[in-house]
């Protein structure tokens, strides 16, 4: 998922999307340790996702203001 389509997310849908890339990366580690994960690099895209997810949540919590004023904007528009 891109940064962009990350940052236009709310709070409560980035909860969401971090909850399923955690089990995600718990499924891929299991088969990492099984030796059944085809190709090891999806283990490391998701643990990059999951820390994007973080990044842009722990921004919004932050920033409270910012994400108020912008949609007091896009309410306006």
């Amino acid at each position: 998922m891109e940064l962009d389509e990350l940052k236009q997310m709310s709070p409560a849908d980035l909860r969401i999307k971090e909850r399923e890339v955690r089990e995600e990366i718990f499924r891929l580690r299991l088969k990492l340790r099984t030796n059944q994960l085809d190709n090891p690099a999806n283990y490391r895209k998701a643990r990059k996702e999951l820390a994007r997810l973080l990044t842009v949540l722990k921004q919004k919590e932050l920033t409270p203001g910012a994400a108020e004023t912008r949609t007091s904007d896009e309410a306006a528009d």
